[in-house]
């Protein structure tokens, strides 16, 4: 590890400029969805491409995240991190000044690009710059809770700014955050060392594997639209499983440098730990979604009131997170990833008794909170679990490799579970049922195939996940939080 620290005064602040960055990502992944309603007036978009609001964010996003891994680990991590966080904040600007649709979709493409860059640079600078064991297990702690948090806050920060301010505001607000991190990374972060000699970029892998991911996000994403059948959604998919297939063999018999190394995928835990986080964010991810169209179209709340239902379910993410580490002290990684996986399972089956004859706090707030306290265990274990013995010229990778993961698995969620809500919805109206009576049953589909992802997730991890007692309690030895 070069660089390596503790968790003193130096480590805290980079752990806090690191998680800032990520949180930042991570927040604009679902801060927009609740002013999607105002975007769609003022900037006059239709059903079908008001949907791009989100997915020109979350398919660059996706589409770069490996790119912009091993960006990082070939040209600096330090260089790459501030060049990312000054395209996101650049772009955040460019979309709160959209006068257009058009404007808008781009500006959030190249925000989705700086994001790509930030995210994985965050969680690599933190793997190698810390020692393995309790000081990189609490910087990674850290790191895995702003991913939840995050995501989880933008629902409750959305509606807040979009009520107050207008939809701008959710936008703007990245602006003087991306100003202070870059003020205090140039501070904070170590500057980067001699790159290894003979080493270069990957270009063509690179160029196959970012039109690979993207092509593939895009399919998954216009199948709510058009259908799983249609061309506009099989005719992507089959082009980005095609450069993929190209993409490995390009990587395993060609390359001189790879992008993925092969010994990278060759390594069990990795690819276990990327598995169990596809299924977990298929039903984690999409929860969020699907919980604000309920509050919003059978409940009737307002963007204000549907973020602040969002507030004990956010809380509950950060205080499941911030424990974790104590939790993989006593039970280790691979306990406890199991029983936060169960744990969001069993809030989604939950959560599949939402009616229009219901409460907030007797359908949203029991299964939303065991979701969310298992998503936030979750996470953590999984985190660690995926860069458990990476190597510090990797980590990038790595990081990318998880990040893509999360958004393959949430985009596949969500387009996959909106499409099977629909079709449920449907046949209920067929039934007879009035339409609110439909849109509950939608969600509870939704909620019940996001829960038994979750729920197979549990078991994979059971099989999976494997370390030795030895290397358990070497590992609860050393997380001392």
């Amino acid at each position: 590890m070069e660089d390596s620290l503790t968790v003193g005064a130096t480590g805290k602040k980079l752990i806090a400029v690191a998680c800032a960055a990520q949180f930042m990502a991570m927040l604009d992944v679902a801060i927009v969805n609740i002013a999607l309603p105002s975007i769609r007036t003022q900037l006059g978009f239709t059903d079908a491409g008001l949907q791009w609001v989100v997915n020109a964010y979350t398919l660059a996003l996706a589409g770069c995240l490996m790119l912009g891994g091993r960006a990082g680990d070939l040209l600096g991590r330090r260089t790459v991190f501030l060049a990312g966080i000054g395209l996101f904040t650049l772009s955040s600007l460019g979309c709160a000044l959209a006068d257009s649709s058009g404007r808008l979709i781009a500006a959030r493409a190249v925000q989705g690009v700086g994001g790509a860059i930030v995210s994985p640079a965050s969680l690599a600078i933190l793997s190698s710059s810390f020692p393995e064991g309790h000081a990189r297990n609490r910087a990674l702690s850290a790191w895995a809770a702003m991913s939840g948090f995050g995501g989880s806050v933008g629902m409750l920060l959305g509606g807040v700014l979009t009520q107050a301010f207008g939809w701008p505001a959710i936008f703007l607000i990245n602006v003087p955050a991306g100003i202070l991190v870059l003020a205090f990374a140039v501070g904070t972060i170590p500057a980067d060392g001699p790159r290894p000699a003979g080493r270069r970029f990957d270009v063509p892998g690179a160029a196959l594997i970012t039109a690979g991911l993207s092509l593939l996000v895009l399919g998954i994403v216009r199948s709510e639209a058009l259908g799983w059948g249609s061309l506009g959604v099989l005719l992507p998919l089959a082009a980005g499983l095609a450069l993929l297939v190209v993409f490995g063999l390009v990587e395993w018999h060609w390359a001189s440098d790879p992008l993925v190394p092969p010994r990278v995928l060759r390594d069990p835990q990795l690819r276990s730990a990327n598995l169990i986080v596809i299924l977990l964010f298929l039903g984690g991810f999409s929860m969020w979604y699907f919980l604000s169209l309920y509050l919003q179209q059978v409940r009737g709340a307002d963007a204000l009131e549907a973020g602040l239902s969002f507030l004990p379910l956010t809380l509950a993410v950060f205080a499941s997170t911030t424990t974790a580490p104590r939790a993989i002290r006593a039970l280790g990684v691979r306990t406890v990833l199991c029983l936060g996986l169960c744990g969001v399972g069993a809030g989604l089956l939950i959560l599949t008794g939402v009616s229009p004859a219901g409460s907030y706090v007797t359908d949203v707030l029991p299964g939303g909170i065991v979701a969310t306290v298992g998503l936030g265990f979750a996470l953590v274990a999984a985190t660690i679990a995926a860069l458990e013995g990476a190597e510090a010229d990797e980590a990038g990778l790595v990081s990318g490799i998880l990040n893509t993961s999360r958004l393959v698995g949430g985009a596949l969620g969500l387009a996959g579970f909106a499409t099977l809500a629909t079709s449920r919805t449907d046949s209920l109206l067929a039934g007879g049922s009035n339409a609110l009576e439909a849109l509950s049953g939608g969600y509870s589909a939704a909620f019940l195939a996001g829960g038994i992802a979750s729920l197979v997730a549990a078991g994979l991890a059971l099989l999976l996940i494997r370390t030795s007692p030895a290397a358990d309690q070497a590992l609860l030895d050393r997380v001392e939080i």
